[in-house]
């Protein structure tokens, strides 16, 4: 928790509490459904927490913005971004029902009002986004493939509506056909050093009607 106070220092009071929970939540779910290795889960809010929160140093969404999580697995990283921005939507999807019920316990537990997820597959979404994130869940040919025509038309922040994916190592093989695509790297604001070669790559989409 201090690791998030470091670098997110302006939470509100029920914020704190939201991340303080969070230990809690899913080391009791762990032990009923796996969604986090055994090696991972003691370093939940480095490896899960701050990783998912990678994004918010690369944006900050704005007041009603919708954002899709794919691959959403335990919630990351949906939920600790949604709690950080309570005024923005997110829909976290996963196809394996055992995380999504994970998902909605901790959602429910945290009483986030912002926070829908359901088991589906990111191809049987219906609706537009102004942004759609996720980690790692497969390359990025095939990720745009799946949510290439879920982009909203209008864009109301300074980064282009598209995907926002966690990602590590060298990607310069994946991204090869896909010159918009930016990377920044997440040891530029994180010290731990699991985020040596972690990223956050922006991918801006067209709307497609």
């Amino acid at each position: 928790m201090d690791e998030i106070l470091k670098y997110f220092p302006n939470l509100t009071d029920i914020q704190k509490e939201q991340f303080e929970k969070l230990d809690f939540l899913y080391h009791d779910w762990n032990e009923k459904i796996n969604v986090i290795s055994r090696k991972d889960i003691d370093a939940l809010y480095t490896k899960h927490i701050l990783h998912s929160l990678g994004i918010a140093k690369i944006i900050k969404f704005e007041t009603g913005t919708y954002v899709l999580d794919v691959g959403t697995g335990g919630g990351f990283p949906g939920i600790p971004l949604a709690i950080l921005f309570p005024e923005t939507r997110f829909y976290l999807i996963d196809i394996i029902a055992k995380k999504i019920k994970v998902v909605q316990a901790v959602a429910e537990g945290l009483e986030l009002k912002n926070v829908k997820a359901e088991q589906m597959r990111a191809e049987n979404v219906k609706g537009d986004f102004d942004f759609i994130v996720s980690r790692a869940v497969t390359n990025m040919p095939d990720f745009v493939s799946w949510v290439k025509t879920k982009i909203k038309k209008n864009n109301k922040h300074e980064l282009k509506n598209g995907i926002l994916y966690l990602k590590g190592g060298d990607l310069s093989e994946e991204l090869k056909d896909f010159p918009k695509a930016t990377e920044y790297n997440l040891a530029d604001f994180f010290e731990d050093e699991f985020f040596e070669t972690k990223k956050v790559v922006h991918l801006p989409l067209k709307f497609v009607v």
